[in-house]
């Protein structure tokens, strides 16, 4: 499955950039991302929980930071296996990061592959899940650089 789609960050490129890299950060914006674990600057493990329809799902996953461009483009791969039953997640996201006018444009690109139990629900069930963790990440980008414009930090 792929998905494609941008959010507007009022913030400039380089702010942006910076928390995207920021592990931490970006996992926060995740949702069900847990237990965390930097390995060295380019790798990390953790722990991955999600309803998809009527099953919870529990994935160990390892994250590889595979290119940087800094301020303009950050490439990811993740790869892992749901708890308890046989299958295998494997997800490339790709950001790339415009200046437009005091804000920036992230641009992304995520192609994500499931088998096992998880990839015999439907392609349906599995983009509607995606889409609306898409929608939170996207919020929670923005809401903490509108929390830093107004003088809170995030």
């Amino acid at each position: 499955m792929k998905f494609t789609g941008k959010i507007d960050v009022p913030a400039p490129r380089a702010a942006v950039f910076a928390k995207l890299r920021d592990a931490h950060f970006f996992a926060s914006c995740v949702d069900g991302v847990r237990d965390l674990v930097e390995i060295d600057g380019r790798h990390y493990t953790a722990t991955l929980e999600t309803r998809v329809a009527y099953i919870k799902f529990k994935f160990a996953v390892a994250v590889e930071v595979a290119e940087i461009d800094e301020p303009i483009r950050v490439v990811a791969r993740v790869e892992g296996s749901p708890a308890g039953m046989v299958g295998r997640l494997t997800a490339t996201s790709a950001a790339n990061l415009e200046e437009a006018g005091g804000t920036t444009v992230v641009n992304y690109e995520l192609d994500v592959a499931l088998t096992g139990k998880l990839g015999s629900l439907g392609q349906p069930v599995l983009k509607s899940k995606a889409k609306e963790m898409e929608r939170q990440f996207a919020s929670r980008i923005q809401a903490s650089f509108q929390d830093n414009s107004t003088g809170n930090a995030a």
